[in-house]
């Protein structure tokens, strides 16, 4: 009995860390910034991508019709549409005051203004957006939703945000701040460990013929086929890299000895990602989410003493040392 209760008194205690709120930061203005570029990106196809039919490149309404079969409650544009439409603005309107809100959305959050109504609209109009535009959706879209539905949930505003610097909150408790960034960690870690078995099981990231399609096939061919040829025999090299990357993330990410070199070869392979097959908005996405759940305490973002740190912890646990209330 006693052995359950000291598992039980282990298991809260990972799960719920005390941990200050620049995790927090981070993963806002990162994915304010995310969400700015997003939009800006596709400001000019907007209309072309998410019309309906016989109007832009795949009928909106083919993509929601196969979102549909999941779930009839997923959120599309297709329901602003329809709003818009009982109260007589069209669907040009609409998809306009889509976009704008998503941008006006991630600049907020960019600034720390309005976190939590940002949030939750930026949230909702992206899952919209992707939802509709299912067909040419990519893991990117998937993330960024992700990463602004735990923004939504999280203990908004934090320290460096507009919304404190104008309205002097309380400090938020550590623990829910630990919670939240701990499930984003577990969440990561499910990522790429399922992500890098399935490299593993196959012979395509070995040989590295894997990498080499995935360098050659439009759009994502930036480097030209002469340059890969010239260095075939480091493609297999690569390959494995990546395979025993994303694996043992979800091991020596959480080894204080390891984790600086296990989170420095991640966002390397991601930047490499954005610049060899111009991903730069996947790039940018998983670069942000690694810094808001490992880069903090790595020492990659914040760079501060110990006694720093330590001057921290005492502003949100009233004097009390982190490691000693753990």
């Amino acid at each position: 009995m006693k052995q359950l209760r000291a598992w039980g008194n282990d298991l809260m205690v990972f799960l719920f860390p005390l941990e200050t709120d620049r995790w927090l930061t981070v993963l806002r203005i990162g994915l304010g910034l995310q969400l700015a570029v997003y939009t800006l990106f596709l400001k000019n196809d907007w209309h072309y991508l998410f019309a309906g039919t016989a109007k832009g490149l795949v009928s909106r309404e083919l993509g929601e019709a196969i979102t549909s079969l999941d779930s009839p409650f997923i959120p599309k544009l297709g329901w602003l549409v329809v709003l818009g439409g009982h109260i007589g603005v069209g669907e040009e309107m609409v998809l306009s005051v889509a976009w704008a809100g998503l941008l006006c959305a991630g600049c907020f959050l960019l600034l720390g203004l309005f976190c939590r109504p940002a949030a939750i609209i930026a949230w909702f109009l992206h899952l919209c957006a992707a939802e509709s535009g299912g067909l040419l959706a990519y893991g990117a879209d998937n993330l960024m939703t992700m990463g602004l539905f735990y923004l939504m949930l999280s203990p908004l505003p934090d320290r460096y945000s507009l919304d404190q610097c104008l309205v002097n909150r309380e400090p938020k408790d550590p623990q829910l701040l630990g919670f939240w960034q701990r499930v984003l960690q577990l969440h990561l870690c499910i990522v790429y460990f399922i992500g890098g078995l399935a490299k593993c099981l196959g012979s395509g990231w070995w040989d590295g013929s894997n990498l080499w399609r995935a360098l050659t096939r439009p759009p994502f061919n930036v480097i030209s086929p002469d340059i890969l040829i010239r260095f075939k025999y480091v493609l297999p090299v690569l390959g494995i890299s990546i395979c025993l990357l994303e694996v043992g993330y979800v091991i020596f990410i959480w080894m204080k000895k390891t984790r600086l070199v296990w989170l420095v070869g991640i966002l390397g392979m991601h930047i490499a990602i954005g610049l060899t097959m111009g991903m730069y908005l996947f790039a940018l996405v998983m670069i942000v989410l690694n810094l808001a759940a490992f880069g903090v305490d790595s020492g990659v973002l914040f760079l501060r003493h110990r006694q720093r740190e330590t001057t921290d912890y005492t502003d949100y646990t009233d004097g009390t040392d982190k490691e000693a209330q753990a």
